[in-house]
């Protein structure tokens, strides 16, 4: 599966690999979630951006995350999340890939409603490294009302299947990604079967509840206990790409039990689709500026200032906050293993 990747790019993504290595070995800031749109096609109820979104002419223009990946530059080498609402609402979103492609590590989570073979294969062609598309529960039914949207499963399989067919590197750079609440992670082998068996990869997040805005719909968390199982299920399926330590503390966050601090606004923050930086998506109400107003650099310096305040925050353990707590501070010889062999794309 996926189409040959030629040696110079084999190459470029040797070198931009080694600069992010080297970044992380000097705790250079290296995550950075952008969510380049609030708007959206579907409306799940974990969800607090579709409710609220913002129209097309107050997002980030293509010119202003040209600007934005040179600042990003500056800094270091990221792994930057390309977040929606729903991506491609926008239809420069392949430019704005283009753009952060160049230097950094992008990955796109989408629901995969609006993904073609064209538009898998020029994402591809732009420097996108990973895709993920949200696929919660094994059977169409749920899925579909999960996402109030009709046809919804059968769509996101069908993106998973184009981003197969047109990514370099095949399987290795294509997931599902399913968010774990209470009434669907029991499902998770589920899922993982049919996610081996497309030869795809499988990440997850925990649900969260507790940030700005979230916590009002009917989705409730797990119940602690998770960690045993999840962890079984790691052993088991080599495909399930994500940190070990991610799914061991996850009993002690749902428990209310003793946390790491949390590293987000450092090496870790967030940019949202009006351009407000924030330490996290979860605090997105809390900015420390715009980058339509000043550079990237001295908003990051003011959000570092208050590091000592952030690190008290417990309100999640999603996924950003796993890669965020796993390679913060250099990292642990765990979690380099994991990325390593678990999560790379070559």
């Amino acid at each position: 599966m996926g189409l040959a990747e030629p040696l110079a790019a084999q190459m470029a993504a040797v070198r931009r690999d080694a600069q992010f290595a080297v970044g992380l070995l000097r705790k250079k800031p290296f995550n950075c979630l952008i969510q380049v749109t609030n708007r959206c096609n579907m409306k799940c109820s974990f969800c607090d951006f579709w409710p609220n979104a913002a129209p097309r002419k107050q997002e980030l223009t293509l010119s202003e995350y040209q600007k934005l990946a040179t600042e990003l530059d500056q800094m270091g080498c990221f792994l930057i999340s390309i977040e929606g609402g729903e991506p491609l609402v926008r239809p420069d979103l392949v430019e704005i890939v283009r753009a952060l492609g160049r230097r950094h590590i992008p990955t796109l989570f989408t629901n995969g409603w609006y993904v073609e073979r064209e538009n898998a294969r020029a994402l591809f062609d732009a420097g996108l490294v990973h895709a993920s598309v949200s696929i919660d529960y094994p059977d169409a039914a749920r899925h579909d009302a999960k996402r109030k949207l009709e046809g919804a499963f059968d769509r996101a399989w069908r993106a998973v299947d184009h981003f197969l067919q047109t990514a370099p590197r095949g399987g290795k750079q294509v997931h599902v990604m399913t968010v774990l609440m209470d009434d669907n992670w029991r499902d998770l082998e589920a899922l993982l079967k049919l996610s081996a068996a497309r030869g795809v990869g499988h990440q997850v997040t925990l649900l969260s509840t507790r940030g700005y805005r979230r916590g009002k719909g009917e989705d409730r968390l797990p119940d602690s206990g998770l960690s045993a199982a999840l962890l079984e299920l790691w052993e088991r399926y080599p495909h399930l790409g994500f940190f070990r330590d991610y799914f061991a503390k996850m009993d002690a966050f749902l428990s209310g039990g003793g946390m790491p601090k949390c590293e987000a606004g450092v090496q870790s923050f967030n940019i949202d689709h009006v351009g407000n930086v924030s330490s996290c998506i979860e605090r997105i109400d809390h900015s420390f500026g715009n980058v339509k107003q000043e550079s990237l650099a001295t908003i990051h310096t003011r959000m570092a200032a208050s590091r000592d305040q952030i690190s008290q925050c417990q309100d999640c353990w999603t996924a950003c906050r796993g890669v965020s707590q796993a390679l913060g501070g250099r990292g642990g010889a765990r979690a380099w293993w994991d990325l390593a062999t678990r999560m790379r794309s070559s």
